[in-house]
């Protein structure tokens, strides 16, 4: 059986796209833009195999992509990445199995392979990983250290294990961190409004109760006269609260011209919309405006346009929200009127 040393200057990359989308998801609290996260994740993985002087001759991305928020094959493919749409089960994930099955493919059938990278964790990747490193190939591999089992770990060794923090970047791990922190709090304010007997009353109705049991404020209408309300058995339905809607990031002037004409572009589609149905649109489907975007900026590739909705972002001047859906769930984009880039660009916007 002919083998093929590590020496080789070619890779072949198997992502585990379902591993890293749901650790974001779960570990974050449900980031936005999940897939963005993940798509970060793996161009700067190639990158960094580059600079090694590892050439990613073949990369292959595995999911039940139908049912993620949003689907990413058209970036990853622009990346260079072919997709395997594999269907998941509530029991095992599939895609396990059918990244196993190639990888093995691959290596007896393409010698000139010396570098296998698998950006996944879990501990059923042993065997494989073994089998791989008998053969005479360099094994590494890419994840959460938090997703990553230690069995798995003490296999490969320290050396061979690329931490996906460090592909992200530390200002994007320092977003997700705060937004994990933020939630971490929300929970536990909620914890102790349960313990305190408000449970099974909306947040936004226990929070204004227990302001009211703080005593009256500078102004307010002495209790004697208002008597304490009473929290009713069955509350109305409230607006969603900040823990459904996330708030505007804050406000800072956008800095390059690029983020004014992507945003200036945003409000000429909410225009025409508004135009075309006559009335007020308060939000735009992200999928079919990034499509829209591709033809409006057509020199930039596919992630540098999706970061600039980050920038834009960032700087408070939109947010992206999910949104429930059939077939599947979708986000759209909401405009931050009170933004002074956004009233330049649009002035009288509300």
């Amino acid at each position: 059986m002919s083998s093929k040393s590590p020496a080789s200057p070619y890779a072949a990359v198997f992502i585990d796209f379902e591993n890293v989308y749901y650790f974001l998801k779960n570990h974050f609290h449900d980031p936005p833009d999940l897939n963005d996260y993940v798509l970060d994740i793996v161009r700067s993985l190639r990158e960094q195999l580059a600079a090694k002087g590892l050439d990613s001759l073949i990369s292959y991305a595995y999911a039940d992509f139908e049912r993620l928020a949003t689907a990413p094959q058209g970036a990853l493919y622009l990346m260079g990445v072919s997709t395997r749409n594999v269907l998941g089960t509530d029991h095992k994930n599939a895609a396990d199995m059918q990244l196993c099955i190639d990888a093995l493919e691959v290596m007896y059938t393409r010698p000139d392979i010396g570098t296998f990278v698998l950006v996944a964790g879990d501990r059923d990747y042993i065997p494989v990983l073994q089998h791989l490193r008998r053969q005479a190939r360099q094994v590494l591999v890419a994840g959460f250290r938090e997703s990553v089992s230690g069995d798995l770990l003490q296999n490969i060794g320290s050396a061979s294990f690329i931490d996906a923090r460090d592909l992200l970047g530390a200002e994007r791990i320092e977003q997700l961190e705060k937004r994990r922190t933020d939630r971490l709090r929300l929970q536990e304010e909620s914890r102790r409004l349960r313990e305190q007997g408000l449970a099974g009353v909306p947040t936004a109705a226990a929070l204004a109760a227990r302001e009211t049991a703080k005593g009256p404020q500078v102004g307010s209408i002495p209790s004697a006269i208002a008597p304490r309300p009473v929290v009713p058995a069955v509350p109305r339905p409230a607006p969603r609260t900040s823990e459904d809607v996330p708030d505007f990031a804050p406000v800072r002037p956008l800095a390059r011209d690029i983020e004014r004409r992507t945003l200036a572009f945003i409000l000429n589609e909410f225009q025409k919309l508004e135009a075309k149905q006559q009335r007020r649109v308060p939000e735009l489907w992200l999928g079919p405006f990034m499509r829209l975007l591709t033809d409006e900026l057509p020199e930039l590739p596919d992630y540098e346009r999706r970061d600039l909705l980050n920038h834009l972002r960032d700087a408070g001047t939109i947010r992206i929200e999910k949104r429930e859906g059939e077939p599947h769930p979708f986000s759209v984009i909401v405009v931050n009127y009170n933004h002074p880039d956004v009233q330049a660009l649009h002035p009288g916007g509300d």
